[in-house]
């Protein structure tokens, strides 16, 4: 109940005001996206190894159902490149019937996240991380589409597998594949960057190379029908889950959750900022755990938000989340209206589209960032991520990138450097830096080779921020066994740390209270 009146005061607000312009300007920005998104949908629905209509249903129903219930105004949602990357494997393996189910398990993991509140765990990968994961989805994305492009036949499960075939399978270019290709490639780079937010180079591109396509009859693969009906022949019925699979199912399951979960919310964080306008991470994992509960009842694909086309809707004016239904609506309408020539793009067009989209999800700005200013963890962190998620699969990936990024941390951390004051009566040792398991023996040391220098001997915790109950208990069997120690200084939880484990330490009230009296 209480979710129903957050989301009311939630429209509330959202729609505060509305009128007639502010409708006018939602439709208009919804139909720009829909330009955008058009080509992406059928792009991305071919090259995940589903089909042209499943990307375009998954758009439909993505931008209605996941708009609707979206944490903020903004979010557009639909099939993405990084999903299509992990979605390459899940389809080789289990089939398109039990993609529909891996999504609906999806679906379900994404409404427990947003139950147990889980988006703060995006805001935990370390940035270089996410840009080397999204380095290497963009890798394979372009690899995934050299048949499409060059009009060749590959095998394989991963896109380096089908690389490697071409050793024994010959690889032999069509070349009207490759020119349909190549135009759509110059056109993209060539269409002024002010022309694009209004009629964006992916649709031009793909319109020329169809029409050079159809007027001189080239031999080349084309998309094929698109069926006018939003519930493709192939979608999720009870008779079509194979119940003894179920558990094979999970890992692929979480994948998708969890590049949905990451893609959607930092989406939504760069979004907001762009709009300045709240974004609640809980109801956008809600919005998007039921949209990919239901998409694949009717044979669409995962959905995630898309920054591409979020951020188009942003800059053309959208004012309330009607905005991405009005796009919806408008690839519902192209759907019906446009099938019979939509059938006729080339798949080579499509993968020229994605070839340009592949080399511009990479984060170019931050990879320069971290180089130029040789930031060698940062690079670890990037390189490794990327090479995880080109050689292994997305979940993985995250998890050594992560699992890497706390290694450098611990590593930093390890280094103990001291600042050594001496007198002719006394010793005052200051630590710099953090102090736990692995480094206790570094203080151990340097505190044995003053003992028996017979000074007293303070030893100045001010420059410790963090401290664990294994160095505790080593201060404490040291005060006890040497009276000519004496701790001070420390402040905050490593004060706090020290008063639970017993270790006397004279705190700077106190000392200034000593010197007052």
């Amino acid at each position: 109940m209480k979710l129903f009146s957050s989301y009311a005061k939630m429209f509330k607000n959202e729609f505060k005001g509305y009128n007639f312009q502010s409708l006018l300007r939602d439709l208009l920005a919804g139909l720009t996206v829909t330009a955008v998104a058009l080509p992406l949908a059928l792009a991305f629905g071919v090259s995940c190894g589903a089909s042209a209509a499943a990307g375009l249903v998954t758009a439909i129903i993505a931008g209605i159902i996941i708009s609707l219930f979206s944490g903020a105004s903004f979010q557009i949602s639909g099939p993405t490149g990084a999903m299509s990357a992990v979605l390459v494997t899940i389809i080789l393996k289990f089939k398109l019937e039990g993609v529909f189910v891996v999504t609906f398990m999806a679906g379900v993991l994404l409404l427990l996240a947003a139950v147990f509140k889980l988006g703060r765990l995006v805001s935990m990968i370390p940035r270089p991380v996410i840009t080397g994961f999204t380095s290497g989805i963009a890798i394979i994305i372009a690899l995934g589409q050299i048949d499409n492009f060059f009009g060749t036949t590959s095998v394989g499960e991963s896109a380096i597998q089908k690389l490697i075939s071409y050793g024994t399978l010959g690889f032999k270019p069509n070349l009207f594949s490759v020119l349909l290709g190549l135009v759509v490639v110059f056109v993209m780079l060539i269409w002024p960057k002010k022309w694009n937010a209004k009629i964006p180079s992916s649709l031009i591109g793909i319109i020329v190379a169809t029409v050079i396509c159809v007027i001189f009859d080239l031999d080349v693969a084309t998309v094929g029908e698109i069926p006018k009906t939003l519930f493709l022949s192939e979608r999720l019925t009870l008779a079509s889950v194979e119940w003894a699979r179920i558990a094979e199912y999970i890992s692929p399951a979480i994948s998708i959750a969890a590049l949905a979960m990451i893609e959607s919310l930092l989406c939504g964080a760069s979004a907001s900022r762009m709009k300045d306008e709240e974004f609640d991470a809980n109801k956008e994992l809600i919005a998007q755990g039921i949209g990919n509960m239901l998409i694949p009842l009717f044979g669409g694909v995962p959905a995630t938000a898309a920054i591409a086309r979020t951020s188009v809707a942003i800059k053309s004016g959208c004012q309330t989340r009607l905005c991405g239904i009005f796009h919806a609506l408008g690839l519902l309408a192209a759907m019906f209206a446009l099938g019979p020539i939509m059938a006729k793009l080339p798949l080579s067009a499509l993968a020229g589209v994605l070839m340009v989209t592949a080399w511009r999800m990479n984060e170019w700005d931050e990879i320069k960032y971290i180089f130029s200013h040789k930031l060698y963890g940062a690079i670890g962190k990037f390189a490794v991520t990327m090479l995880s998620t080109v050689v292994f699969d997305l979940t993985v990936a995250i998890l050594i990138g992560i699992g890497y990024s706390m290694i450098v941390f611990i590593y930093r951390c390890y280094k103990l450097d001291f600042v050594l004051e001496e007198s002719d009566t006394q010793i005052k040792l200051r630590p710099v830096g953090s102090i736990f398991f692995l480094n206790c023996t570094k203080l151990t040391s340097e505190l044995e080779k003053h003992i028996l220098s017979e000074k007293l001997i303070t030893l100045d915790l001010g420059l410790v921020n963090v401290i664990d109950t294994s160095s505790c208990e080593y201060l404490l069997e040291l005060t006890k066994e040497n009276a000519d120690v004496s701790i001070t200084g420390a402040e905050g939880l490593v004060q706090m740390l020290l008063d639970r484990t017993g270790v006397p330490c004279i705190n700077l009230i106190e000392e200034t209270q000593s010197i007052n009296i």
